[in-house]
């Protein structure tokens, strides 16, 4: 079982920065500390109440004069929003651990026509001597005609696993040590609309592999003490998200089809089919409050894929399925997942916000292909506005499992 952690602190800086960088980031982090960010400002006509966020508050501490929000039009071209996040936590899976998130967000072109470009990084380190390095880019051109993704992160993750399937059990973890270096990129050309299509390669470089217990499913699939995982992917987009950090309304539907193969440097020849779908609605209309849906489905097409590949839980490219559950707590080659979080504001301003959430997750057993148990997973939390211009958040929430399974999850930016 796992306790959740104890201690957790935050001290958000942000603000606006005239200069130029490059784009978007999700942040991934170990076990159930997990940090995610990202940056896009928000259009929605201003509310009578002032917004206001961490920086309106220090500054009226320091009886320093209040900031508005500009509007997409007055941030210019070449002009940075940037967030920051250092935090510091513990689990008993994890031991102490620091983290410092950054992001920053600005226009390559009108910004009238053009979306916002976003990079963001972070420096993850654990007690037990966890590593994590992400760098994350969303890259849009001049109206919106090109997206450059990019997802690029090293690690170095003792981690445990339970073996395969919604029935493997806590008693049977087995740790695993391994360095990995993930080059993910994709190219989306604009199609019409909000619609979009393209091609990447992806590379998954895993070396230095050692198994220090023993598992049943382990051993019988197989692992070895260096894996590569080389290939082309085919992506299909449509994304009608005016925000994209903080949502309140829209439709994100994606379909990635990854083949990897031995020609590319692949160890085998395997396929993977991606599904994904966000939904958006702003509940009731016309209020601060927001109904989100997500389906996560992450299959295995044909061959082979290393063990360390396969689907697992807060192993999809956010880090961010089944709050509730410690990372990689099941794993197979097909998973299923769905989750509804209801956003609502706690203070007029949007200084404060509250969640309820509740999820769902399902592994296909192996080495057969049936789906017959569901681990679901519900919680609660809270968000704190720390840039009031991209509405980027704060979550903190606290999320419950099947077997007494528990954690606190942080992340800069919206779980989904």
């Amino acid at each position: 079982m796992f306790k959740a952690l104890i201690l957790i602190f935050f001290f958000p800086f942000c603000g606006i920065l005239c200069c130029s960088v490059h784009a978007q980031v999700v942040v991934p982090a170990q076990n159930s500390l997990r940090v995610e960010t990202s940056i896009i400002p928000d259009t929605a006509k201003a509310t009578e109440v002032e917004e206001k966020d961490i920086i309106d508050v220090l500054g009226q501490l320091r009886r320093k004069s209040k900031r508005t929000i500009p509007g997409k039009k007055e941030i210019k071209a070449g002009k940075i929003l940037y967030s920051m996040v250092p935090a510091i936590g513990y689990t008993l899976s994890t031991g102490v651990v620091g983290l410092l998130s950054a992001n920053a967000a600005f226009y390559l072109s009108d910004t009238a026509t053009t979306n916002i470009s976003t990079v963001s990084t972070a420096f993850i380190y654990s007690q037990y001597n966890q590593i994590t390095i992400p760098v994350q880019l969303n890259i849009w051109t001049k109206d919106n005609g090109y997206n450059f993704i990019a997802d690029w992160r090293y690690f170095k993750y003792p981690q445990d696993t339970y073996g395969l399937g919604g029935n493997s059990i806590v008693a049977n973890a087995d740790r695993i040590d391994y360095s990995h270096v993930r080059l993910h990129q994709t190219i989306l050309k604009n199609i019409t609309g909000a619609f979009y299509a393209g091609v990447g390669y992806m590379l998954d470089y895993r070396w230095k592999i050692k198994e220090l217990g023993t598992n049943e499913d382990v051993s019988a699939y197989g692992l070895t003490n260096r894996s590569v995982s080389s290939g082309l992917v085919g992506n299909i987009l449509y994304d009608s998200r005016k925000n994209s950090i903080n949502p309140k309304n829209g439709l994100y539907a994606n379909a990635r089809y990854r083949n990897n193969m031995t020609f590319l440097g692949s160890n085998t020849n395997w396929q993977s089919l991606v599904l994904e779908f966000r939904k958006y609605i702003n509940f009731p209309k016309g209020s601060k409050n927001t109904l989100a849906l997500w389906d996560f489905n992450w299959l295995t097409l044909a061959g082979k894929p290393p063990y360390l590949d396969l689907p697992s839980t807060s192993w999809d490219p956010s880090n961010n399925t089944g709050r509730g559950y410690i990372q990689g707590r099941f794993r197979s080659p097909n998973m299923v997942y769905f989750e509804s979080e209801y956003r609502f504001a706690l203070t007029q301003n949007g200084l404060l916000g509250g969640v309820v959430f509740g999820n769902a997750q399902s592994f296909s057993n192996w080495p057969g292909k049936k789906f017959d148990k569901i681990a679901p997973g519900a919680g609660f939390g809270i968000r704190v506005k720390v840039n009031k211009t991209s509405r980027t958040n704060i979550a903190i929430d606290y999320g419950f499992g099947v077997n007494g399974s528990r954690g606190l999850f942080v992340n800069l930016g919206e779980v989904f």
